[in-house]
């Protein structure tokens, strides 16, 4: 078997001299003949994916079905299923971006015709695929394989409720199916809860665990301080790094804003974000294969599982929250070279996302519980867009929190959408409280690896548990910093002028939002839903920056901190800031001159809102019609996150009083600014717009300081 599997090994590596690896081989065996369980905790780049490939086409050989792999993202499918074909392995994925070939499949499968097949783990929770293929391929399948097996242990660094359901796949596989789980992110605790569930059933699992340290990575750490240093940084030296790389970012404006500076600088790059159109990620991702980039500027959309032996480095702008994660994002360079570079650029406002990033993943109680509430008072099923219509949780949030209530049988998704199973759910705070723990101590480790002092390769293998951590002798500790610690001025100067750019527009919004008509909000006594009609919308708007951005967004972030006490903090408009919203008035280029401005009544900031209003119009020599009306009794805005709630919260809040209802009618149509500190969902500015516009304005132009996201 040994030499059947080596002639597999040199058809899927396309190399007659190929030699399995300390432990490959192992692995396949325990698979193939003994039909066991294993675990496999090996480094990026070490081969998981030839044990699975190579496993699966003896078991064919053997007269088994096809295997099944669940796998996390769609980059590594399109690299496995390529990497399949050319060791002769018919392989095939059912996924998100695939959905006009799912029939073709089906056919596949039913033909016997598929040695592989690939499925995200959000298919194991979609309701067709579990009841109408998932008993079939589980009768028939010769060998479970669970990429990124990580991500099934609540001490995972990626917190991912849809792996979840593996559990119960594993337990309802027939007897002896093998069962191959693999990861190079697994510490000891991991491990341990990993190998529990594999177990399921009474069955030893076989644990493969080699030295994850990788001889090819160069370290290195560069404190820049403030983001003009860290991009003219790398404006100035992208180019001299080896071959081709990710530079990867925290956020999506991020990512943005990187790309286009770097650009602009004269270097080949691509923004790879989760906002990606799918057809360009797949350009984006051959482009760089193909060494027709210097770079993609990357959120962690672009993560596991893509595979470039051959990548040159890894920058990142910006700190993962752990030591884990950080370590599976560079362990994306250097897996046929020699020698690959790795630097961590840190950021000022590090920490701040990974806290948003954290407490957004997070299940609560009172979410969990007002979805279920909604579904048990239900007389049938609901989609979630008639679902978000009857709970306060925005749509992103909402889907995640039903994968969870799903995975614990209190929810199911069927015909008609979501309803509840009637099953007792409980809200496991004590597992909640204890994830959030670890991710605060995995970030507190983040930072003291950005301070060492000793090896750093050491360190990330340690946070792994990997007893065979040594150091490196290669990293800027153990050695001397390979990486220029300098800009130039004019580099410097370019990069500063770059992100001082304001001025970011904000689209109007078009449609009133779904479920509005639920919570009894009427215009003229008819339920508010469909389009907004032309005469009611505002125009686009502008912002002077994004709270994200890399430039202003440090800025605005420290202008709308909450002060010691913990409340908004409440003064008149930073010169800085004053200078910039001229700035962006002046570079604006709106067909019709506004002629006025109206601001929004604030109830945390009003301070800052007037002197706003009233410092744009006397550098717009604009008239300052001041303030709509606030309802009385109103308050701050409550933490309502969807749309329709949100709409709900501003539609009477507002009131156009006569003074103003005068003033408008004076300026015979003219267009007016609506002037706010901050734009979120929109609602505020779209409700205020339509009462200026029914009050006799021209066209109504929002603008603030800042915009969220």
């Amino acid at each position: 078997m040994r030499s059947e599997a080596l002639d597999a090994l040199r058809a899927l590596t396309g190399r007659s001299d190929a030699a399995f690896h300390d432990g490959q081989f192992e692995a396949i065996e325990a698979l193939v003949q003994r039909h066991e369980r294993a675990l496999v905790v090996q480094r990026t780049g070490w081969g998981k994916s030839a044990v699975y490939f190579i496993a699966a086409l003896l078991q064919r050989r053997r007269g088994s079905g096809p295997a099944l792999i669940v796998s996390p993202l769609l980059a590594l499918m399109r690299d496995q299923v390529a990497a399949a074909e050319r060791a002769g392995v018919r392989a095939a994925s059912i996924n998100s971006s695939n959905v006009t070939e799912w029939s073709d499949i089906r056919d596949l499968l039913d033909r016997d015709a598929v040695d592989v097949l690939f499925v995200s783990p959000e298919r194991l929770v979609n309701p067709t695929f579990r009841v109408e293929q998932l008993p079939t391929l589980i009768a028939r399948c010769g060998l479970l394989v669970v990429d990124e097996a990580h991500c099934i242990s609540d001490w995972g660094h990626d917190f991912r409720p849809d792996y979840r359901r593996i559990r119960d796949l594993i337990a309802d596989l027939p007897e002896g199916v093998g069962v191959l789980a693999t990861t190079a992110t697994a510490n000891a605790r991991v491990v341990a809860d990993v190998e529990e569930q594999l177990a399921a059933g009474g069955h030893p699992v076989h644990t493969l665990r080699g030295p994850l340290a990788r001889a090819s990575l160069r370290l290195g750490v560069l404190e820049l301080g403030t983001n003009w240093r860290r991009l003219a940084w790398l404006s100035e030296h992208l180019g001299d790094l080896p071959g081709s790389g990710i530079v990867y970012c925290l956020t999506v404006a991020a990512a943005d804003d990187t790309a286009d500076l770097l650009a602009k600088a004269g270097h080949q790059v691509l923004a790879y974000t989760g906002r990606t159109d799918a057809a360009e990620r797949v350009a984006a991702e051959e482009a760089l294969k193909k060494n027709e980039v210097k770079a993609l500027v990357a959120t962690s959309a672009l993560g596991m599982g893509f595979d470039k032996p051959d990548l040159g480095f890894v920058i990142h702008l910006g700190a993962p929250s752990s030591p884990v994660a950080y370590y599976q994002q560079v362990g994306r360079a250097g897996r046929a070279t020699a020698s690959a570079d790795v630097l961590l650029l840190p950021g000022e406002e590090d920490r701040a996302i990974w806290h948003y990033f954290a407490t957004n993943a997070m299940p609560t109680q009172a979410k969990a519980d007002a979805i279920l509430d909604a579904l048990r008072s239900s007389p049938g099923p609901l989609s979630v867009a008639a679902l978000e219509a009857r709970v306060d949780i925005r749509r992103s949030q909402l889907e995640l929190l039903l994968k969870v209530l799903a995975v614990d049988g209190a929810v199911e998704n069927g015909p008609g959408g979501w309803r509840s199973t009637g099953l007792a759910w409980a809200y496991d705070a004590e597992r909640y409280d204890r994830i959030a723990e670890a991710r605060r101590v995995e970030q507190q480790s983040m930072l003291e690896y950005e301070r060492l002092q000793a090896c750093r390769m050491a360190f990330l293998t340690t946070a792994l548990d990997d007893p065979h951590s040594a150091p490196c002798g290669r990293c800027d500790v153990c050695a001397e910093p390979w990486y220029p610690s300098s800009v130039t001025i004019p580099a410097a100067e370019k990069a500063r002028a770059d992100l001082d750019r304001v001025g970011v527009p904000i689209a109007a919004r078009a449609l009133w939002p779904t479920g509005a008509d639920r919570l009894g909000i009427t215009a003229d006594g008819r339920p508010v839903k469909g389009k907004i009609a032309p005469d009611e919308a505002c125009d686009e708007g502008r912002v002077v920056a994004r709270l994200s951005d890399l430039g202003w967004g440090g800025a605005l972030r420290d202008l709308f901190a909450p002060g010691p006490d913990g409340g908004p903090v409440d003064a008149d408009v930073p010169p800085d800031l004053a200078r910039a919203c001229v700035r962006v008035l002046a570079g604006w280029g709106w067909s019709e001159r506004p002629v006025a401005v109206v601001s929004v009544p604030s109830v945390t900031r009003p301070r800052l809102v007037a002197s706003l209003a009233s410092g744009i119009a006397a550098a717009g020599r604009f008239a300052d019609l001041g303030p709509l009306a606030l309802a009385p009794g109103a308050g701050p805005l409550s933490a309502s996150t969807n749309s329709a709630f949100r709409l709900r919260d501003v539609w009477h809040r507002f009131s156009v009083p006569p003074e103003l209802a005068g003033a408008l009618a004076d300026l015979a149509g003219g267009p007016v600014l609506l002037v706010d500190d901050l734009i979120d969902s929109r609602w505020t500015m779209t409700v205020a717009g339509r009462l200026l516009r029914a009050s006799g304005s021209g066209p109504v132009l929002p603008f603030a300081l800042a915009s969220v996201g």
